[in-house]
């Protein structure tokens, strides 16, 4: 039903997020793979989705290539999802119709709900194991060489930006019959013992606590054990509280908050409240007819401007990322600002383009401070199209766009 093999130790790298290549027999295609060293976006969107990014659709600049998006969620909401269970839904639909062998995907480790332990569901039903959110690394694509040894060569995969860029990197050589990927968004990682330390600066009771989620609403919702809930606004989180590196280089410097090369997004930025469906291509379109009238859909909707909370985000992100403290709202003001975001600020899809501008803007900043040699090659020129309204621009040897990426001269790539 689920199944969690054994995985080879991690080769080291710089700028790793243990998508789970370094684990395989061939370590070594972590050169060809990783999104951390030479992404080439637009060659495997067009590989993907049969198209790179259209100029044409403005929001494909933030979000990729996509066919539609919607509003969305499951009528009934399954028991145990972060949201409502769309994703882990598609997956069951795709085993009890076998249109794949097995599902590749994260459970919770025994011993901590928290966790994530890559492992590969055979039934439908072990898809229930593996609803909710978990927080730290695990080597997801290590499963589909064991995968393929059992002679599954029809897989789903569920994962996050830089598995799942990897993972399209290497497809061609992969020898599949059938690959459908169904991509979270994701930003911001950090390893499970730090992510104790959070629960722990939120609650009294940190293990009480079974589910934590940032909402569009301004807001992260925690559920206790006992059946309490508790909302905390942005502005209130304990953020000033964690250590500089809580979250590591790769995740402030990831391109990709949107998973770009999955069939289709499940996320939540511009749900308001409901999850954020992204469609990207055919087989997209066929994972979301798997699940019928199960789905309930909407229009999205944009609302606010996203400016003004971008350039904020811009400002703090210089200080930190040059070494200086954040600038501090008075403790008075806060819940006054806490009160109108929600009402004023950025809602739907303004919020989601604002979330992808930040990423953008941390990319840019957080290399040009830590590995600035690295910028050529890994900023995509999308990237520096999002960031131009704010004033940032590539610097000589940075890559401008249309420049070619590739060695500076230091031998990395």
């Amino acid at each position: 039903m689920a199944w969690a093999p054994p995985v080879m130790p991690a080769v080291p790298r710089s700028l790793c997020t243990d998508c789970g290549i370094s684990r395989t027999a061939e370590p070594g295609r972590c050169g060809k793979a990783c999104q951390f060293i030479k992404p080439d976006y637009p060659a495997l969107e067009a590989a993907v989705h049969g198209r790179a990014r259209d100029p044409e659709r403005p929001d494909e600049r933030h979000f990729g290539p996509f066919r539609r998006m919607v509003r969305a969620r499951l009528a009934p909401p399954r028991g145990g999802a972060q949201w409502t269970g769309i994703t882990t839904r598609i997956a069951e639909r795709l085993l009890e119709t076998g249109a794949v062998d097995a599902v590749l995907t994260m459970a919770p480790d025994p011993a901590d709900r928290w966790r994530p332990i890559p492992v590969i569901v055979t039934a439908a039903e072990g898809m229930a194991a593996c609803r909710g959110m978990r927080m730290g690394f695990a080597p997801l694509l290590s499963l589909v060489e064991p995968a393929r040894d059992k002679g599954y060569k029809r897989l789903a995969v569920i994962g996050i930006p830089c598995q799942v860029y990897a993972l399209r990197a290497l497809e061609a050589e992969l020898g599949l019959d059938k690959l459908y990927v169904i991509g979270t968004p994701c930003s911001d990682n950090t390893t499970t013992e730090r992510f104790h330390d959070f629960l722990a600066l939120l609650a009294d009771d940190p293990e009480a606590i079974t589910y934590l989620e940032f909402r569009a609403d301004y807001h992260v919702e925690l559920r206790f054990a006992d059946g309490r809930v508790k909302a905390i606004p942005f502005l209130k989180l304990p953020i000033s509280q964690l250590p500089p590196d809580f979250f590591p280089l790769t995740c402030r410097t990831c391109v990709d908050y949107t998973n770009v090369l999955a069939d289709v997004t499940v996320g939540y930025m511009a749900g308001e409240g409901d999850q954020w469906l992204l469609v990207r291509n055919q087989r997209g379109e066929e994972l979301v007819a798997l699940l019928g009238t199960e789905l309930e859909t909407r229009d999205l909707r944009s609302r606010g401007r996203r400016q003004g909370a971008v350039k904020g985000f811009l400002a703090n992100t210089e200080l930190a990322a040059g070494g200086l403290p954040l600038r501090r709202m008075p403790p008075w003001l806060r819940p006054i600002v806490g009160w109108l975001m929600p009402r004023i600020g950025p809602r739907g899809l303004e919020f989601a383009r604002a979330r992808v501008e930040m990423k953008a803007i941390e990319t840019v900043l957080h290399l040009r401070r830590n590995v600035p040699r690295r910028m050529r090659s890994m900023i995509p020129a999308h990237v520096w199209t999002l960031v131009a309204p704010y004033g940032l621009t590539p610097r000589p040897g940075e890559g401008a766009p249309g420049e070619p990426a590739g060695t500076d001269g230091t031998g990395l790539r």
